[in-house]
């Protein structure tokens, strides 16, 4: 009699659990399948290539990489679907007109979607900078901190840029001597940009390229970069609780702790800078303030518009977006500079009949610096640094051809794509500088080449991007020859930034 009486006091209860559990499968499994649906009719317009019914396309990316989206824009040149999963799906664009459309309106999130889980690895707390903020809040940002990238601040820069760069080659000098010496040069190219990025951004002097102190940094960002790519393009790591609890995911906490340090160091450095300036009245002592002076500034004159975490976001972003996507750019202009010997040895006599001996370099040289900047611009069409932007629509789009896509879709603009795709390019995997002649430039659609993205949010550090590099590659070529290394081909891997597999191994040999 007892142990039927207990009997029936569990087994109720647990047959309820039971049946309410199967409820709830069963009422996912519903709407799942209505999701799959409704992409489907959304999609219907948009052909795409066939897709495996579980992983979707996502090996496209992982195990074909660049070469395989390559295939795909000349059988589907304007854009395809890209499932993820079977419940999943991005719109991938790499046309122009498509391309116009969609960056000339807003949206939800403006930035590649690695870049923004990314900076959830760096920041020490939930938060958004210039990259994934919308509305009032994103137009406040982007006002506040543009004039720390104003043309006269820049042109302050170049001095700063250039002293980087010769401590570069000063260590480069030390390695190789006067010998032709084969050496590894995307880790010094890493630091020489953290370097810079320092210095211009955030005024600080961290001395990167001599000590170590910032080697845990970029390897931890280096990893974290790959395993947020991953992230992206596996979509059962798309739910927080089965990341949390994967091996990736237990990496992902421990990628925090290295990199949350940094960020409140830089922080906290800043503030005791901007503190003793202001206990000694030497706040105009610098003639322009960078972008962290900036945000300091706001954030002490009204913490309630601008804090702590938006100051930590947009510390984040600056650092991380500018760090990583100048060690990219670069990387790949010296690897197409010493393929093509022809087109390095034009770049060098311009700038020697410009610079002379290098000794100083201006802001208004650099503007002269005329078939320089042409390789600068094909090297980043051939290899954008990075190779998508995304906007989650806020509301329904219709592209020039008359076809539409409801709200909620993600639209991924495929940078790589759009420079790759041989209907807008002719020989698009051809090194060809005179693409950006004054007479090619004018033929063009204004949307076809977009290294910096377009439209109201465009890369707001583009200027200063472009006077890193022409720094940068000037003085590089006024003191060493670059030879590419036939047996070690500079190969990409899929990322959320395009950075060479293993390394850039070049020949160096100093001039005379």
């Amino acid at each position: 009699m007892e142990s039927s009486w207990l009997e029936t006091h569990w087994a109720r209860p647990l047959h309820l659990a039971l049946v309410f559990c199967l409820a709830l499968g069963l009422l996912q499994a519903v709407k799942l399948y209505l999701q799959r649906q409704r992409l489907l009719r959304d999609l219907r317009p948009f052909p795409s290539p066939p897709s495996h019914w579980f992983y979707g396309h996502q090996k496209i990316i992982q195990n074909g990489g660049m070469e395989t989206l390559g295939e795909i824009t000349d059988k589907y040149p304007r854009a395809f679907p890209f499932w993820l999963g079977p419940f999943q799906a991005f719109f991938f664009i790499y046309d122009p007109d498509y391309a116009k459309t969609l960056l000339s309106r807003p949206g939800k999130k403006g930035m590649d979607l690695g870049i923004l889980i990314l900076l959830g690895v760096i920041c020490t707390a939930p938060g958004k900078g210039l990259l994934n903020l919308n509305g009032p809040k994103w137009f406040q940002h982007r006002r506040l901190l543009t004039p720390g990238l104003h043309l006269n601040a820049l042109k302050s820069h170049v001095e700063i840029m250039a002293h980087s760069v010769n401590t570069m080659l000063g260590k480069w000098e030390r390695i190789c001597g006067t010998e032709d010496t084969l050496l590894e040069i995307s880790a010094h190219v890493t630091l020489l940009t953290l370097d810079i990025i320092m210095k211009c951004v955030f005024g600080l002097e961290t001395n990167c390229q001599i000590n170590s102190t910032y080697d845990h940094y970029v390897k931890a960002v280096n990893e974290g970069s790959n395993l947020i790519f991953y992230r992206v393009y596996n979509f059962l790591y798309h739910h927080d609780i089965i990341f949390k609890f994967s091996p990736k995911g237990h990496r992902f906490l421990e990628l925090r702790k290295i990199l949350h340090p940094y960020t409140a160091k830089i922080i906290q450095a800043g503030k005791n800078s901007l503190m003793n300036e202001n206990q000694q009245g030497n706040t105009q002592k610098r003639k322009y303030r960078n972008i962290f002076d900036i945000a300091l500034s706001a954030q002490a004159e009204n913490g309630d518009s601008f804090s702590d975490t938006d100051l930590r976001s947009e510390v984040n972003t600056f650092l991380l977006a500018g760090h990583e996507t100048m060690t990219g750019g670069l990387t790949w202009l010296l690897y197409h500079l010493a393929l093509y010997p022809e087109h390095q040895e034009r770049c060098r006599e311009e700038i020697r009949s410009i610079l002379g001996d290098g000794s100083s370099i201006t802001w208004g040289q650099l503007g002269e610096m005329s078939y320089t900047t042409m390789c600068i611009k094909e090297s980043l069409r051939l290899a954008p640094p990075v190779l998508s932007f995304s906007r989650e629509l806020s509301k329904p789009i219709t592209f020039s051809d008359g076809r539409s896509l409801p709200a909620g879709i993600t639209v991924v603009c495929s940078i790589w794509g759009l420079h790759h795709n041989p209907a807008i390019w002719e020989n698009p995997q051809v090194f060809d500088p005179l693409r950006f002649s004054q007479e090619n430039n004018d033929k063009r659609h204004c949307y076809a080449y977009l290294p910096f993205s377009a439209g109201p949010r465009n890369c707001v550090g583009q200027q200063f991007a472009m006077a890193e590099l022409k720094a940068a590659v000037a003085l590089i070529l006024l003191r060493f020859s670059l030879t590419a290394e036939p047996t070690r081909p500079l190969v990409s891997r899929p990322n959320i930034f395009l950075k060479p597999k293993n390394g850039l191994y070049l020949h160096l040999k100093k001039l005379p």
